[in-house]
C-alpha cells in the first residue's frame, strides 16, 4: 500500500509507503538523552549521587531553585485523552500516542523546547485535571491536544485556574492564531481592512469557537458561527434551552444582522468563508459571496471545497495541506508561543499574547506577500524565533 502526496516545494511528487511509514514509528519518534558526560566516576558523582544530593537540598530550601536546576519549567507535556485525533476522531488514549510524540517531536525540532506525550485513559475532567495538578511538579507547560468539544472548552478554563503555569489548547487557539494571521494579510491583498470583513466560520467546536474569539479580539464586527444545525444566533431553540453553552454564549457575541438559516443565508454577501468542519462547502455557495471573497478551507484531509473549484471564485483560497499554496498549520505557532511564555516566565498565555504571535506570523510574508503567499511555510526558520520574541514582549506578568 502506497500514498502519494505533494513535496513542500509543490513540484515533486512522494510515494509513502506503509512498510517505510510502519518503520519509522517503530519503537516510537522519541527518546530522552543527557546533557552532562557520563564517562567516568567523576561525572557520575557529579551528576548522580552524592552530587545530585546537593542540588535536592537547595530545591528543598528554596523551592524557586527547580525552575533552574531541573529541566520541569522547560518541559512542555502534551496531553490527550484520543477524543478527537486528528481526522480519526475518538480513537483512544493508546492509539493516540503516535500523534502526541509527533507533536513532541515538532515542538524540540521547531521551538527547541522538551516536550513529552501524556496520554490519559480518562475522558472524565475532573480526573484529567486532578491528574496534572498532582504532576505540576514535573512540567513547565501544557499543551492540551486532540480532546474533543465541548469538554475541551471547560478543561482549559479549569486548567489556567488551577495550574500556574502556561496551558494551551493547541486544537483552539494555534489554529486561530495562525487563521489570523493568514486573514490579516488576505484582507491586504483584496484591499480591505480586516475589521470590516464579513467573516463565516463553518464548525463550531473547538477550532472555530477560538477563531471567532480570536477575531472579535482584533475588532472583526461582522462573525457568523454555522454548525451541523445551521447559523449560531440567540433566537435559535436549541441554544435558547442550552443558554449556558459556550455556542449559547457565542450566539449573544456574534451574528450581529441576525442571520438565520443555513450555509446559504449566512454566505450571502459574506466576504471570508473559514472551514473548520467536515460540512462540504457547495460551489453554488461560493458565488453568493461578495467579489474578492477569501475561502481558507481547512478540514484535513479532505477540504471543505477543493482549491482548483474556489480558485474560481474567490481571489484568496488557503487549506490546511502542504501540498496547496498558503498552508494554515499550527506549527507555525504552537513552538514560538510555549517558547515565548516561558522564555518570559508567563504564568498564562494570553489573548494579547496570541494576537502578538498572528501579527509576527504575518509580518514574515509581508515582503513577498500574493494571493498564493499569504503566510510562510512550516519550515521558514524564521518562523518560531519571531514568534518567540513577540509573545515574549507581550507577556505582562
Amino acid at each position: 500500500m502506497s500514498t502519494e502526496t505533494i513535496s513542500p516545494d509543490n513540484t515533486t511528487a512522494l510515494v509513502l509507503t506503509e512498510e517505510e511509514i510502519f518503520k519509522a514509528h517503530e519503537g516510537g519518534k522519541l527518546t530522552v538523552s543527557s546533557t552532562v558526560p557520563l564517562n567516568d566516576k567523576r561525572d557520575l558523582s557529579i551528576a548522580y549521587t552524592p552530587g545530585v544530593a546537593e542540588v535536592s537540598r537547595a530545591i528543598h530550601a528554596d523551592p524557586k531553585l527547580a525552575r533552574t536546576h531541573t529541566w520541569a519549567e522547560r518541559l512542555v507535556v502534551v496531553v490527550s485523552d484520543g477524543t478527537a485525533v486528528l481526522g480519526l476522531g475518538n480513537i483512544g488514549a493508546s492509539a493516540s500516542l503516535p500523534v502526541m510524540e509527533g507533536k513532541s517531536a515538532l515542538f524540540k525540532t521547531f521551538g527547541d523546547l522538551d516536550s513529552i506525550p501524556l496520554v490519559l485513559n480518562t475522558t472524565d475532567v475532573d480526573e484529567i485535571i486532578e491528574t496534572l495538578v498532582r504532576l505540576r511538579p514535573s512540567f513547565g507547560a501544557v499543551n492540551l491536544e486532540d480532546i474533543s468539544a465541548p469538554r475541551c472548552f471547560e478543561l482549559e478554563e479549569r486548567l489556567i485556574e488551577a495550574l500556574d503555569c502556561p496551558v494551551m489548547h493547541d486544537d483552539q487557539h494555534g489554529t486561530a492564531v495562525v487563521v489570523l494571521a493568514a486573514l490579516t494579510n488576505a484582507a491586504k491583498v483584496t484591499n480591505r481592512e480586516i475589521e470590516n470583513l464579513k467573516v463565516v466560520v463553518s464548525g463550531a467546536g473547538a477550532a472555530g469557537i477560538a477563531i471567532a474569539e480570536i477575531l472579535l479580539a482584533v475588532g472583526v464586527k461582522d462573525v457568523i458561527l454555522l454548525d451541523s444545525k445551521g447559523v449560531i444566533n440567540a433566537e435559535r431553540a436549541d441554544l435558547v434551552a442550552d443558554a449556558g453553552s459556550v455556542k449559547a454564549r457565542f450566539a449573544q457575541r456574534t451574528n450581529p444582522r441576525g442571520v438565520t438559516g443555513g450555509p446559504g443565508e449566512a454566505l450571502t454577501g459574506a466576504d471570508v468563508f473559514v472551514g473548520v468542519s467536515s460540512s462540504k462547502l457547495a460551489e453554488e455557495h461560493l458565488k453568493l459571496m461578495n467579489d474578492q471573497s477569501i475561502v481558507f478551507a481547512l478540514s484535513n484531509p479532505d477540504p471543505e471545497v477543493l482549491p482548483e473549484v474556489a480558485r474560481q471564485h474567490a481571489a484568496v483560497v488557503a487549506t490546511g495541506r502542504s501540498d496547496f499554496p498558503n498552508q494554515i498549520n499550527n506549527v507555525l505557532a504552537f513552538p514560538g508561543i510555549f517558547r515565548g511564555a516561558l522564555d518570559a516566565g508567563a504564568r498564562r498565555i494570553t489573548s494579547e499574547m496570541k494576537i502578538a504571535a498572528a501579527r509576527a506570523i504575518a509580518q514574515l510574508a509581508e515582503e513577498d506577500l500574493s494571493a498564493d503567499y499569504i503566510v510562510p511555510s512550516p519550515l521558514d526558520a524564521r518562523v518560531a524565533p519571531a514568534v518567540t520574541a513577540a509573545v515574549a514582549a507581550a507577556v505582562t506578568k
